[in-house]
C-alpha cells in the first residue's frame, strides 16, 4: 500500500523524477567524476542564491549548519530573532555553544520588524544576528529586504539568515541583501529528501571566522571554502541527494524562477481563499504570510486528530496539526514544493469534505 501524500511544512512531496535521480550509479566522492558533478550545479546554485560566492553543499540538516554559523562567526554576543519554535530555538543553541546570546522575542505569530532591529542593533553590544526568514512553525514571513538594509547600518554585525521553507518561493538575493550567512535544509520547497543543507557565506563572514580557533572542523567554513577551490566537500558527501539536488536545480531553472515565484504565490492564495470560506483565520497578520505554507487558527475548535486521521483514511493525504505551544491551536497547509493547481484543487476538495464530516 502507498503512502499518503504530505501537505506537511516538510519533508515535502518526492516527484519521481527526483527519485529517479537518488539512484545513478556511486562514484568516488574523492573522484573527478565527483568534481564534474559538483561543479556542473555551481552555476545554478549560484543563479538560485543569487550570489558570485560558492554555494556549500553540507551532509547535514540545516541546524548543522545553523550551530556551525554561531560558532564561526560570534566572537562577542549574538542577538537570536525569535519569533516561533525554531528561531526560538536558536537561542538556546546558541547558549549551548557557549556563546553570549540575547533574544530579540515577539509573540508566535509576529513578524521581526526592522523597528526592533534598529533598536536592539543600536546598542552596539551585537557582533552577530540570527534570523529565520520563514518561521515554518507559524507561517510568518519576515521583511528581509527591510532588515538588511538595517544590517548594512552595522557593519560589524554578522547575519546569519535561515531561509529553510522560503528559498525558492519567494526572490532572495544574496549579494543585494548584503546577509553573510544565508542556509537552509533541502527537505522543504527544493523537494528533496531531508539530509543535506546548502550555503553561502560573505567575504566578511569569512574575515569573522579566521579569527576564531574554536569553529570546530565539520561546518568551518574556512574547511567548507578551501575545498570548493577544488569541486570538493570537507568531508564524505551524500552522493544521491547530489545527483537529485542537479536534477532539481535543472528542474527550476527550467521552470523560470518568476514562474516558480508566481506559482507558490498562486497555489498560496488558493488556500488562503479557502481558510476564508471556511471561516478560519490566520495566524500571521496581512503582509507578512508565508508563501510556501499557511498556519490557520483553531478558531473554530475543530478536532484536529480526527480530522488529520478522516484525511490519511479517506483521501490519502495528511496536514499538519500545529507545532510546538501552538500544536492543536492551529493547522498548517504546506503548498510548496513540485505542487500544483491541480493538486491544491484537491487538497482542498478532501478538506472540505474532512471538516463537514470528521
Amino acid at each position: 500500500m502507498s503512502l499518503p501524500k504530505l501537505y506537511i511544512p516538510g519533508p515535502v512531496n518526492i516527484s519521481q523524477a527526483t527519485n529517479d535521480a537518488l539512484v545513478q550509479p556511486m562514484i568516488g566522492h574523492r573522484s573527478k567524476d565527483f568534481q564534474k558533478l559538483y561543479s556542473s550545479i555551481q552555476p545554478g546554485l549560484k543563479q538560485l542564491f543569487g550570489t558570485t560566492r560558492p554555494v556549500f553543499i553540507s551532509t547535514s540538516s540545516a541546524w548543522g549548519v545553523m550551530e556551525g554559523a554561531l560558532r564561526n562567526v560570534v566572537t562577542k554576543k549574538v542577538l537570536n530573532c525569535c519569533k516561533g519554535a525554531f528561531s526560538d530555538k536558536w537561542f538556546d543553541v546558541s547558549k549551548r555553544c557557549g556563546k553570549q546570546a540575547d533574544t530579540l522575542q515577539v509573540e508566535w505569530g509576529q513578524p521581526i520588524t526592522p523597528e526592533a532591529l534598529d533598536q536592539r542593533l543600536a546598542t552596539g553590544e551585537y557582533d552577530a544576528v540570527t534570523l529565520v526568514h520563514n518561521e515554518t512553525s507559524t507561517g510568518v514571513l519576515s521583511p528581509l529586504a527591510e532588515l538588511a538594509e538595517v544590517l548594512k547600518k552595522y557593519p560589524h554585525v554578522i547575519s546569519i539568515v535561515d531561509t529553510v521553507s522560503s528559498f525558492s518561493t519567494v526572490p532572495i538575493n544574496f549579494d543585494e541583501l548584503g546577509i553573510d550567512v544565508q542556509l537552509l535544509g533541502v527537505q522543504k520547497a527544493l523537494a528533496l529528501p531531508p539530509g543535506m543543507a546548502l550555503f553561502t557565506v560573505s567575504q566578511r563572514a569569512l574575515e569573522r571566522a579566521a579569527t576564531l580557533e574554536d569553529r570546530g572542523y565539520y561546518f568551518d567554513f574556512h574547511e567548507f571554502e578551501k575545498n570548493a577551490e577544488k569541486d570538493m566537500t570537507p568531508s564524505t558527501p551524500v552522493i544521491p541527494h547530489i545527483y537529485a539536488l542537479k536534477s532539481k536545480v535543472d528542474e527550476i531553472l527550467k521552470e523560470g524562477l518568476k514562474n516558480r515565484f508566481a506559482r507558490h504565490e498562486k497555489l498560496n492564495a488558493m488556500v488562503h481563499a479557502w481558510v476564508d470560506k471556511q471561516g478560519f483565520e490566520f495566524l500571521a497578520p496581512e503582509g507578512y504570510r508565508s508563501k510556501s505554507l499557511t498556519c490557520v487558527k483553531n478558531n473554530k475548535e475543530a478536532d484536529l486528530p480526527a480530522i488529520i486521521a478522516y484525511l490519511r483514511a479517506n483521501h490519502h493525504l495528511i496536514i499538519d496539526g500545529g507545532y510546538g505551544k501552538i500544536k492543536g491551536k492551529t493547522f498548517r497547509i504546506s503548498n510548496m514544493g513540485d505542487e500544483t493547481e491541480e493538486s491544491i484543487t484537491t487538497l482542498l476538495a478532501a478538506l472540505d469534505d474532512a471538516f463537514a464530516k470528521a
